[in-house]
């Protein structure tokens, strides 16, 4: 069954549903829905429409809600904070992440990264970066969209002081130890799995020690990635699999 999104707003409106402008001409003129089939909506909220095609013209189609469907939100909150790395990988680190079920990637522009971005750029990429976590959820079915904001420096993020009950780091530096230790700590000094948690990774080269010790000051903890150099999408999907798999089982 095709899948579309609509935002929570769009959705919360009186009414039958409404697909229009890109989601409407990909269900037009790519798939070729007509009267009758049934298509299922995402809000990106948690909440799944499956809904029958009432009518439609050459922009728009008029939906009939049949059934709806709420999935409950993950119950650790993963936050990735990710080294934005040359080219288009960082939209197919979007990809995986949000395959895998994190609620918010924050792209970082770490003294290792060369892209430099003014606010309206910073922006635009992340409108671009923000669709491309839609045509994720679109494709493998997540009820959860992942907030994907704009680029930010280390510095500007740690001024924030956001908390987080598991904050990790992924370093190439010494004295980084395996995951699993920091998952067994948590759980037997508090008796339960942390409700929120982050994963910092660094750029191509790694960060710099001194961005190492600034995360660090505020309390993440140094990971290891084992005895390999990994690739930066390859660390991101290695670290996010491993958070998904101990904390929203």
């Amino acid at each position: 069954m095709h899948r579309f999104y609509l935002s929570p707003m769009e959705c919360s409106k009186a009414g039958p549903l409404t697909l229009a402008g890109r989601e409407a001409h990909h269900a037009l003129h790519v798939l070729r829905v007509r009267q009758g089939d049934r298509i299922t909506i995402l809000d990106g909220a948690g909440r799944e429409f499956l809904c029958a095609v009432e009518n439609f013209d050459r922009d728009k189609i008029q939906l009939t809600i049949v059934e709806t469907k709420m999935v409950p939100a993950p119950p650790c909150p993963i936050t990735l904070l990710q080294a934005v790395p040359k080219g288009k990988i960082i939209e197919s680190i979007i990809q995986k992440a949000t395959e895998l079920g994190v609620a918010r990637i924050v792209p970082l522009l770490t003294d290792r990264v060369v892209m430099d971005l003014d606010d309206k750029h910073a922006a635009r990429k992340a409108e671009k970066w923000q669709q491309v976590a839609i045509e994720a959820i679109k494709q493998c079915g997540a009820a959860w969209l992942p907030r994907v904001e704009s680029p930010v420096t280390p510095k500007e993020f740690l001024a924030r002081a956001e908390k987080f009950e598991l904050p990790l780091v992924a370093s190439l530096q010494s004295g980084a130890q395996h995951p699993r230790r920091y998952f067994t700590e948590f759980q037997s000094q508090h008796r339960r799995q942390p409700q929120s948690a982050c994963v910092w990774i660094g750029p191509e080269g790694d960060f710099t020690p001194e961005e190492v010790a600034a995360i660090t000051s505020t309390g993440a903890l140094p990971i290891t990635l084992g005895k390999l150099v990994l690739r930066v999408e390859t660390a991101a999907a290695y670290c996010v699999s491993i958070l998904n798999y101990e904390l929203t089982a």
